[in-house]
């Protein structure tokens, strides 16, 4: 048979030769797209390890968040770490078909295509899948018109694709759990269930579950702050596709719609949470630079050698700058979702916060505000002169940012004093919330000028870990930390560091001293006769455990003439103390300006059997893999013996038993066990102080004004044993009332093997007229240092 070949018709050999070259151009599309050449594409090792902007979080050691730093405030949940209500809501709600296509759902393209597109019904849903969305979510920033829409659209499908290649359905859920961004600086499923309803994506309940789904399609419009009724209508919507797919019965859809949205909001920031300051103080800590002696003006010549020694010393100081990590790069405390282990007990920084509030935002504030009714410049006392006065405010204006602002705007001197002296709105601080009102800048100076200011550390002193750490009265608007940075005159405070050089010289507390006046010839020339707040016993033989329980100036000024006043700052540095003094005679009066750190790490050698313990904030740092990438441990020296150690414990105990701390003894307080400590209340009582030492813990409190001329007019009101010994009582009340924590007033002070001497003074119950109130004098001459 002979076959005719027919001529092909030109037009099928024309679409033959269309429909190829198309598909070898959608072809050749889709492979330019999957290898970048038609822009960023993902490379296999990138979709193995998508990069996501994880918040380091602060961890307290009895294991809760304190904090975080971000830059998106975003903690990472495993997948047996999500609730199978967040898992159904989702699948229900945003890809019905999820755990059947492989990345691309065709049948939701199709419907896209039909029924939105030809049809117009803008309620038939969308066709992106939720391994899309991861996709658009890891990948893809913001298109800036329809085409590259398009192109981003195509990319979408391709990645999505080798998406569902290299990860598991589980795994793909949780990625985009954890990378869907909320509102109010929530990002990811674990920040939103804390911001919106304080609950972890373990714990959360149907309802909150659809509520955080629902707000995935608009978290602005679906906000349930501002829009609660809007956000019902969504979360009864989510609920009701979590029926149509089985995970809900028609009567718990028809109860958990009846139930309000149950809101627990709460912003989370570095402002707010536990122990601000605590982790403000680690943030600046961990990204210190290495110092540089151009960086220090030459008045912070001794603030130099001491950050030369942290940084060489201290592991913690400058971490960032001084690791790196497995590739190469530089940690980053805002992105690589650290998680950093701490030492304070979240339980006993509530107490201290609150014990810090009911002193000073009740009692003491008011009694400051009662003792400035009659001042002539409130709040700052009647020796200022006008000038000075003027010198405080303007250089408090200067400090502002609203100054630096006009400055670098350029504005001259009369503009900016018309700027400070215009009433404008703002919302200011007070004891009882933050309010608003119409005030000029200037005097809004002057408003938060009355506030007293006081800072509170507590340390275990056998392992040197900081368990509560409150910098100030309010992180937000009080923002200086004066536990760590603040230094200032420690009064009385520093007398038991003049004691342990006697007690390691051979002398014991039942010592007897003549309590007469003792006058010092100054190198410069001169005398200084240091002076008592009381006649007590005076010219009598008394004991030093009395001069130290009394605060009696006679006795400790004797001890310091025995010895000389570099043996004594040498004994003030051994003991803890890094700050540099001047080895003068007013040393043993507290004249040197230091901080709280110092002097509580300090007083926790007498506790801790003579040796010092470096304080430590941090045990342990862990990457976002789980990884252990530093561990901390105390660094210790013996600074004295533990003979002397306990001769001092006893001593400071005469304080309290019969001395300048027996209020603690009192009704109010009512602590028993065993306890020592010291008050301290510096010239013109502008600061009080009291640390106070027991068997496991620790406890340094400082309270004064922001400026040393904002004080107490009356000594009764601005002595330690009023204005920080109270702080420390309602802390510790606290802290011994919780039994969890294992801190007892059944604990005692281990006494040292062999020892056999006799601390049962003559006049151990002796005590002063004034039962402990006062340990200071105001001054009567110039130049007279009373503490």
């Amino acid at each position: 048979m002979k076959f005719i070949q027919r001529p092909i018709d030109k037009r099928i050999a024309l679409f033959w030769g269309l429909f190829s070259g198309m598909l070898l151009l959608v072809l050749l599309f889709f492979f330019l797209l999957s290898v970048g050449a038609l822009g960023f594409m993902p490379s296999f090792e990138e979709l193995e390890n998508p990069k996501s902007n994880l918040a380091t979080e602060i961890i307290s050691a009895d294991q809760q968040v304190l904090g975080t730093f971000y830059e998106e405030n975003r903690s990472y949940s495993d997948y047996e770490e999500l609730s199978p209500h967040l898992i159904n809501a989702l699948v229900a709600t945003e890809d019905a078909r999820f755990h059947s296509h492989s990345g691309v759902d065709a049948r939701g393209l199709g419907r896209v295509f039909f029924r939105t597109i030809l049809m117009g019904d803008k309620n038939a849903g969308g066709g992106s899948t939720i391994t899309q969305q991861l996709a658009k979510l890891l990948f893809h920033d913001r298109a800036s018109n329809i085409w590259e829409r398009g192109s981003q659209k195509l990319k979408e499908w391709i990645i999505a694709i080798k998406l569902e290649r290299s990860y598991t359905k589980e795994e793909i859920l949780t990625m985009y759990l954890n990378k869907v961004p909320f509102i109010y600086d929530a990002f990811g499923i674990k920040s939103a269930t804390k911001t919106f309803f304080n609950t972890t994506p373990d714990s959360i309940k149907i309802e909150h579950a659809a509520v955080l789904i629902g707000m995935l399609k608009n978290p602005a419009l679906y906000n349930p702050v501002r829009r609660p009724e809007l956000t019902v209508q969504r979360r009864n919507v989510v609920m009701g596709q979590m029926m149509k797919a089985g995970h809900l019965t028609r009567a718990e859809f028809d109860s958990l719609c009846a139930l309000p949205l149950g809101l627990a909001f709460k912003r989370m920031d570095h402002i707010e949470g536990l122990a601000p300051y605590f982790r403000e103080h680690i943030r600046l800590i961990m990204s210190a630079s290495e110092p540089k002696r151009e960086r220090y003006p030459s008045y912070l010549i001794h603030k130099y050698e001491e950050d030369s020694v942290e940084w060489v010393n201290n592991p913690l100081y400058g971490w960032i700058n001084k690791n790196l990590k497995s590739d190469g790069t530089k940690y980053d405390i805002y992105r690589d979702g650290l998680k950093i282990y701490t030492t304070i007990d979240s339980r006993m920084q509530q107490y201290a916060e609150r014990a810090m509030t009911q002193h000073l935002g009740g009692e003491l504030q008011d009694a400051f505000y009662e003792d400035k009714k009659t001042a002539r410049r409130p709040p700052f006392t009647f020796r200022l002169t006008p000038e000075q006065y003027d010198n405080i405010i303007h250089h408090a204006m200067r400090n502002t940012e609203r100054y630096r602002h006009l400055k670098e705007s350029g504005a001259n001197k009369d503009s900016i004093n018309k700027v400070f002296n215009t009433p404008v709105p703002m919302k200011v601080f007070s004891w009882k919330g933050d309010k608003d009102t119409v005030m000029t800048p200037r005097d809004s100076i002057l408003y938060y000028k009355f506030f007293l200011r006081a800072s509170m550390l507590s340390i275990d002193p056998l392992s040197g870990h900081i368990k509560a750490y409150v910098g100030g009265p309010n992180y937000k608007h009080f923002k200086y930390d004066m536990v760590s940075l603040g230094k200032r005159q420690v009064g009385s405070t520093i007398k038991p560091f003049v004691y342990t050089l006697a007690m390691q010289e051979g002398h014991s507390p039942c010592d007897l001293v003549p309590n007469v006046p003792q006058t010092f010839t100054l190198p410069e020339g001169g005398s200084w006769t240091p002076k008592n707040s009381s006649d007590a016993r005076e010219g009598e033989m008394v004991s030093l455990k009395w001069g130290l329980a009394n605060s009696n100036n006679n006795i400790t000024a004797w001890v310091m003439k025995q010895y000389n006043p570099q043996a004594v700052a040498n004994m003030i540095h051994t003991l803890g103390v890094k700050s540099h003094m001047d080895a003068v005679y007013a040393l043993c009066l507290g004249t040197p300006e230091l901080s709280l750190m110092e002097m509580t790490a300090s007083y926790c050698t007498f506790a801790n059997k003579g040796v010092y313990t470096e304080p430590i904030m941090v045990t342990r740092i862990v990457d976002k893999f789980g990884t252990v990438v530093a561990d901390f441990h105390p660094r210790r020296r013996e600074a004295i013996s533990e003979t002397s150690a306990f001769l001092m414990l006893n001593l400071l105990q005469g304080v309290i038993n019969q001395g300048t701390g027996m209020r603690l003894r009192g009704a109010k307080y009512g602590l028993r066990g065993e306890i020592g400590g010291k008050t301290g209340t510096t010239q013109n009582h502008s600061d009080g102080w009291f640390i106070g030492v027991t068997p496991n813990l620790v406890t340094g409190v400082w309270v004064g004004g922001e400026d040393r001329d904002i004080h107490f007019d009356r000594l009764n009101l601005g002595q330690g044993a009023n204005m920080a010994l109270p702080i420390w009582g309602l802390y510790m009340k606290g802290v011994y009332g919780n039994k969890a924590i294992k801190i007892t007033e059944d604990d005692t002070f281990e006494r040292p093997a062999d020892f056999n001497i006799d601390l049962t003074c003559s006049d151990s119950h002796q005590v002063s007229a004034n039962e402990g109130e006062i340990d200071e004098a105001p001054a009567t001459e110039e130049g007279d240092i009373f503490f």
